[in-house]
């Protein structure tokens, strides 16, 4: 976030302290290189958008989201706009990592180690 807007810097830190319970639970599984030593943040922006989870290092967006994002217009304009700039998302639902964690955490590691 160096260099971010005041704005965006206060909407991430509003966004770290009510995350959902999936996303805590993905942040306690992804924080401190855990997953296959890849560094990831979170409530970070990128551009003009706030991406719950990035590994900078490999460019992959990570959003955790619930049934309000299916379908959804925004959601394909904004991944649109960060594959522009590089980067490869992948969203999983509130109850994939609610439920199905380690499947979760095998989809990303896949996804780590096959793009350089």
């Amino acid at each position: 976030m160096r260099g971010a807007q005041p704005t965006i810097t206060a909407r991430t830190r509003k966004l770290r302290r009510n995350a959902t319970e999936a996303e805590t639970k993905l942040w306690l599984a992804l924080r401190d290189r855990r997953l296959g030593g890849f560094k990831f943040v979170r409530q970070s922006a990128i551009g003009p958008y706030i991406v719950d989870f990035v590994c900078r290092d490999r460019k992959l967006v990570v959003e955790v989201d619930g049934g309000q994002h299916a379908d959804n217009a925004a959601d394909r304009t904004r991944d649109i706009a960060l594959a522009s700039e590089g980067y490869r998302v992948m969203r999983f639902w509130n109850t994939d990592v609610l439920s199905n964690m380690d499947g979760v955490l095998d989809s990303l590691i896949s996804a780590l180690r096959d793009h350089p």
